[in-house]
């Protein structure tokens, strides 16, 4: 059976995220906080010998990438971008204030904040609600987001071979969401969002994902 590990980084703190606002298709700067974190996982992972590096194709996670193999000592890999493992979609909610925008889409279910959302009806409940919420409609719910996302697993199967180390900077409802689909059943807890700059580590197979570590800033 073909095992890939992939260790899954958030990208480093934007200004989206010290503003606390909505981030998903839309796309901010790092903070000079942001390029530390960035450097502080290139840092842990400057050892690992990676076969292929990947990002999403926003700014945030592909400068965050670049930091992380610059640092490497063993890989000499071109970054591959792709959409596939972009943050979830909020459509109309797009860069706006968070807390307000989970009150909106949340206070119908009774559930007024994000975490309440997730700890009454689950991570994938808060993409159909947001769809829901979304007077354009054009939020992603869950259907469309996993559908995207298989397609971004298709991709590492068919690029790697057994034993390989993959690396992929993607986003935190991303990383949360793969966490909580894949590894609920092995313990794993996603009530907190993995910090910036942080390692989740999977296992990718030709049957599944399995999670080996979440929000991680040690190895």
């Amino acid at each position: 059976m073909k095992t890939v590990t992939v260790y899954l980084v958030r990208h480093g703190q934007t200004w989206f995220n010290r503003f606390n606002k909505m981030q998903g298709w839309s796309d901010s700067p790092l903070t000079d906080q942001g390029i530390a974190d960035a450097k502080r996982a290139g840092d842990l992972l400057s050892h690992i010998t990676f076969t292929h590096a990947y990002s999403s194709d926003t700014m945030r996670a592909s400068n965050t990438a670049r930091e992380i193999l610059a640092k490497n000592l063993n890989s000499n890999v071109a970054l591959t971008i792709t959409p596939f493992f972009r943050e979830q979609f909020y459509g109309y909610y797009e860069g706006e204030d968070s807390p307000k925008t989970w009150y909106a889409v949340g206070a119908p279910h009774d559930a007024p904040s994000f975490k309440e959302i997730i700890a009454k009806y689950g991570v994938d409940a808060s993409k159909d609600f947001c769809h829901e919420a979304d007077p354009f409609g054009a939020a992603e719910d869950a259907l469309t987001y996993w559908n995207r996302l298989q397609k971004g697993f298709k991709l590492l199967r068919a690029d790697n071979q057994h034993g390989d180390n993959v690396l992929l900077v993607s986003h935190g409802t991303t990383i949360r969401s793969i966490v909580d689909k894949f590894g609920k059943n092995d313990g794993f807890k996603v009530t907190d969002s993995p910090r910036n700059g942080s390692i989740s580590k999977i296992a990718l197979t030709n049957e599944g994902v399995k999670v080996l570590s979440y929000n991680q800033l040690e190895l």
